[in-house]
């Protein structure tokens, strides 16, 4: 095993598995955390920093909002620091949810670096919107990010990477020669449903309208704020006077929970496509058994 990767949906305890992880096998971790990358969205993304103490991590604040971040910026950024570490005698663990990045790096997708395309931008420009959500589906038929449809921009962007996608891959992606072991978190659903909804209300309590305000007088648009995922989207309409506090509540809640489906749904097609996942019990003793998983690593 050259690759320790530990996923799982969101607030299943991804980061304390790492951490503990870590510390028994002279780790550290990797991110594959779609909006983590981001300076500045601390509490809605769940970063939980604090947790991490003296634990060596990568890929958590390393741009501005506003700046694009795409799946070929990621590989490149796993891969510098799947180097950085080896080269240190640690071990990599890749710890998120975001099921993109984890599939990427442990199938080893060969991706294009997509320029801007003026010639498509100008053909694109005299479209509706609905248009261009048709163009968008038929290019992607199990499109990930729906949020590419509400926004003309990013619509145009995701457009524009599908089609440079398409072309063959001039020099395919150098990945290292990874031994990767998956672990994955798993809890009953009521259980996951419970602590979905408690480190909501913690979080609304603890900082989270106050951090999107503060990022929008910062100077990021509320278009943004949306693009951002979830959290961010709720808590930016809110502020924008759309809901209630309670309304926020609910409604982000529930979104949450779906979300939280979604992610499970993409694991289970990494597991269809080849991918092997261990997966752990979540309410019993996961570091235990990833550990006793990882014995030979150990010795």
């Amino acid at each position: 095993m050259n690759l320790l990767v530990i996923l799982g949906p969101t607030a299943s305890g991804k980061t304390h598995l790492a951490v503990q992880a870590a510390r028994h096998l002279n780790g550290e971790i990797i991110s594959a955390d779609s909006r983590q990358v981001y300076r500045g969205l601390d509490i809605g993304s769940g970063k939980d920093l604090a947790e991490y103490g003296e634990t060596p991590y990568h890929l958590i604040d390393i741009i501005d909002p506003g700046c694009e971040f795409s799946l070929f910026n990621f590989v490149q950024e796993f891969k510098r620091a799947y180097d950085e570490v080896v080269s240190r005698g640690s071990l990599p663990i890749l710890a998120g949810g975001t099921g993109l990045y984890l599939d990427a790096v442990l199938r080893g997708y060969d991706l294009v670096k997509v320029e801007k395309n003026l010639s498509l931008r100008q053909e694109l420009e005299d479209l509706e919107l609905d248009n261009l959500v048709e163009r968008l589906c038929k290019l992607r038929p199990e499109l990930h990010n729906t949020t590419d449809l509400t926004d003309r921009e990013r619509l145009t962007r995701a457009i524009e990477i599908a089609e440079g996608e398409k072309q063959p891959v001039a020099e395919p992606i150098d990945w290292p020669d990874l031994s990767p072991r998956v672990f994955g978190l798993r809890w009953q659903r009521d259980v996951l449903r419970q602590r979905i909804t408690r480190r909501l209300r913690e979080r609304l309590d603890h900082g989270m309208i106050e951090e999107v305000e503060g990022l929008h007088a910062a100077g990021v648009s509320w278009e943004t704020l949306d693009y951002f995922g979830l959290e961010y989207r709720f808590v930016a309409r809110y502020l924008q006077g759309m809901f209630t506090r309670n309304d926020l509540f609910q409604k982000l809640n529930s979104a949450i929970h779906q979300f939280a489906k979604r992610q499970e749904t993409w694991f289970r097609r990494m597991q269809r496509q080849g991918v092997d996942i261990c997966w752990l019990d979540a309410e019993k003793d996961p570091v235990t058994g990833l550990l006793a998983a990882c014995q030979d690593v150990i010795e």
